[in-house]
């Protein structure tokens, strides 16, 4: 017996020798592969331009020069132009002084050739050469690929940019400059990392056939390890946004740093950013209100909540208000969830005497909800789901990770973001902890935990709360159905789930009595914003202008990186519309959310399946508290892109479940399962692609609007061929 339990430890350990060798032989494939594309495709330029014969047009530029004999564009002398070249022009090399303030400059350049003898720019029919973007601290943006006819004669470079601090300094300006070799190591890195995962979930791959439940400790390492990799990359990417984080030291933010500590804070994201930690400091002195004191017209004001009032007022009288606070009685405080204030910037300010940096709690409430939100996938696939396997697992695991809005809130990780994204965390936790409490032999903690982090909801984002409904399909036909809770044991584990929400809503309701003088008041309709929200109510002509953006718009694209646009927006409703930037409703933009349209068969393969109908249950309430949720930010408060974030999750999960449905009425190995799980991955790479793509878009106060000059070496990086 022992000889043969041998025998058979040891063929499994040479089959995983074997397929860790084909593996490892794969990814430095992939390797090589990754960087041949970066040596001879990524530096496409440098190959076309080795043969080029550099023509130096300095002198013959009509420009100032200075004392160092460098080329001065000034506010009153912006264009060059220069004549009878009489040369094939491929490239333009602009060669910027490197010690000149950094900036991103806009040129117009237009040109005489072959095909034509006048300069010409765009038409109703046609396109004339684009507006370049170069950056002074870019070499790559330096040089500019031109698409001429034949032999240049004129060539005219006109710098239209309209905020230029001159006089800008060029050293020297040449056509058919030979471009520089790079390797861009964090190209090669992201590029390795695409190509690795189209080798993992290619449609043949081994991923599909390792089981969860039969491969425990195998499936439970390798989940781990992707997580890892995604709470670097989602760092990465908040740090990337510098000018959002709120820490400095002297590698990272210098210009903040105060010499003297390894890593400081300091105020980011504007002024009225700040007012967790304002309030921090006031809870420490024991009030809640803010100590800011409102301007005596702000106190004098018949409607106070009247914008376009407050800022005549504020013109007239010279004196500013605090924007986006709640204001009532004569006081500033904060509306947004207290749980945040709590978890960070209180215990912070009290042991070190300085405020939290916002983007730190993004980014740990972050880390919060990826691990939960492993963990409830784990925990359903496992558990309630016998054929999930691991490939089908993170086809899933990574776009619920990365497409729940999350990452929008990352990009713009300020106090808005905050309570969003602990809410998000609290929401997978609590329900983690409810299924799991489920199949315990000891489900009170379980209860207590999973109805502690839902209640806890309510203080960081209160609409979020509607995923508390979850609990009907989860405990009804234990409780209810089977009358589990007239038992002693039965009643105990009931008042486990309801006593945490008890207490929690205790605390809140005394906060807000004292502050508001009511129960229920959470101050949102005090909050001083761009409309009148005691006024705003409710009204039907919003509903269907919501729905529309939130969940049906299709994108808006170009052929530009990133190459989304914001979406168009018209309404026939006659009446103030709430709304900033947004780009697609998640149907449209998600595609890992198509599965939806067939919610109907898929349920009815379940419920035929199982005598039980709580995973229906589950999704019907997660798609109508979704669709809920959407309609109220529109109706209180507008439509917004980080408010994707209140309600995606709903729809992604419901889709995950539906996805596990599907899968376990599959025979394993079919060629209808390889279509699935083919269509499912280019519906989830589609999914994370879209987001990605959505986080790159320069919007006003994110790091490639704040810095351009410095994001236009991340754009040379992908438009290489430019």
């Amino acid at each position: 017996m022992w000889s043969r339990l041998l025998e058979r430890i040891k063929k499994r350990l040479n089959a995983h020798d074997c397929a860790l060798r084909r593996f490892l032989c794969a990814v430095a494939a992939i390797a090589v592969i990754t960087a041949l594309l970066e040596t001879f495709v990524f530096n496409f330029n440098f190959f076309k331009s080795l043969g080029y014969e550099e023509l130096d047009i300095s002198e013959q530029v009509d420009l100032p020069h200075d004392t160092q004999g460098y080329l001065r564009l000034t506010e009153y002398h912006h264009s060059i132009e220069v004549h009878d070249l009489g040369v094939e022009v491929h490239n333009m090399h602009f060669d910027f002084v490197d010690w000149q303030p950094a900036q991103l400059l806009d040129f117009e350049i237009t040109f005489t050739d072959e095909a034509h003898s006048t300069y010409f720019g765009s038409t109703e029919y046609t396109v004339g050469v684009p507006v370049v973007a170069i950056s002074t601290a870019s070499w790559e943006s330096e040089y500019v690929q031109l698409s001429t006819s034949g032999k240049v004669d004129s060539l005219r470079i006109d710098l239209v940019s309209e905020d230029v601090s001159y006089p800008v300094k060029i050293a020297g300006l040449s056509l058919n400059a030979p471009e520089p070799f790079s390797f861009h190591k964090d190209r090669f890195a992201v590029t390795f990392l695409v190509l690795l995962l189209v080798y993992l979930f290619r449609p043949k791959s081994r991923i599909y056939q390792i089981s969860l439940v039969k491969s425990p400790v195998f499936t439970k390492r390798a989940i781990i390890a992707v997580v890892i990799v995604e709470v670097y990359l989602a760092s990465s990417f908040l740090m990337f946004g510098s000018n959002l984080v709120g820490i400095a030291n002297k590698n990272y933010n210098y210009g903040e740093w105060d010499q003297a500590s390894i890593v400081n804070t300091y105020e980011a994201a504007g002024d009225n950013a700040q007012q967790y930690a304002m309030l921090a400091r006031a809870l420490a002195k024991g009030q809640v209100y803010l100590d800011e004191e409102p301007p005596q017209w702000l106190q004098e004001m018949e409607d106070p909540y009247d914008k376009g009032a407050r800022d005549q007022l504020e013109k007239a009288t010279g004196e500013s208000y605090l924007f986006d606070v709640a204001y009532y009685d004569g006081h500033y405080y904060v509306y947004f969830g207290i749980v945040p204030e709590l978890l960070f910037y209180l215990p912070f300010y009290l042991v070190t005497g300085t405020d939290f940096p916002t983007a730190i709690g993004v980014l740990l409430a972050m880390v919060a909800f990826m691990l939960g939100c492993t963990a409830l996938l784990d925990r359903f696939a496992r558990y309630h789901f016998k054929r999930v396997s691991l490939g089908l697992f993170l086809l899933l695991q990574i776009p619920i990770v990365m497409c729940s809005g999350t990452l929008y809130l990352l990009k713009f990780p300020t106090f808005y973001s905050l309570p969003v994204m602990c809410g998000l965390a609290f929401s997978v936790w609590g329900l983690y902890c409810w299924v799991h409490g489920r199949s315990s032999q000891r489900p009170i903690g379980w209860y207590l935990a999973g109805s502690l982090c839902m209640a806890l909801v309510v203080g960081c984002r209160p609409q979020m709360v509607l995923l508390s409904l979850v609990a009907f399909p989860l405990f009804w036909r234990k409780f209810i159905t089977q009358r589990f809770i007239l038992t002693k044991q039965g009643a105990i584990q009931f008042a486990c789930l309801i006593a945490p929400y008890v207490v929690v809503a205790a605390g809140l309701m005394g906060y807000n009595y004292v502050r508001f003088g009511s129960l229920t008041d959470f101050g949102a309709n005090y909050n001083l914003t761009v409309h009148n929200m005691p006024k705003r109510g409710l009204s039907v002509g919003r509903i269907a202008p919501a729905l529309f953006a939130y969940f049906l718009q299709p994108p808006t694209m170009d052929g530009t990186f990133p190459f989304l646009l914001p979406a168009t927006f018209d309404t026939t409703y006659m009446g103030e519309t709430v709304r900033e930037v947004t780009f697609g409703g998640i149907l449209p933009c998600l595609p890992i959310l198509w599965i939806l349209f067939f919610a109907a068969p898929i349920l009815r393969m379940r419920i035929k399946a199982r005598s039980t109908r709580t995973v229906a249950g589950v999704i019907g309430v997660l798609l109508a508290s979704g669709v809920i949720v959407g309609l109220f930010d529109a109706e209180l408060a507008g439509i917004l892109q980080r408010y994707y974030a209140d309600f995606s999750f709903m729809f992604l999960a419901a889709a995950v479940l539906l996805a596990f449905i599907v899968n376990e009425n599959l025979e394993s190995g079919s060629g209808l399962a390889k279509a699935f799980h083919q269509g499912l991955a280019l519906m989830s790479a589609l999914s994370v692609v879209y987001v990605v793509l959505l986080c790159m878009v320069v919007e006003t106060g994110w790091y490639g609007s704040v810095y351009d000059w410095a994001y236009q070496s991340f754009i040379e990086a992908v438009e290489f061929w430019t």
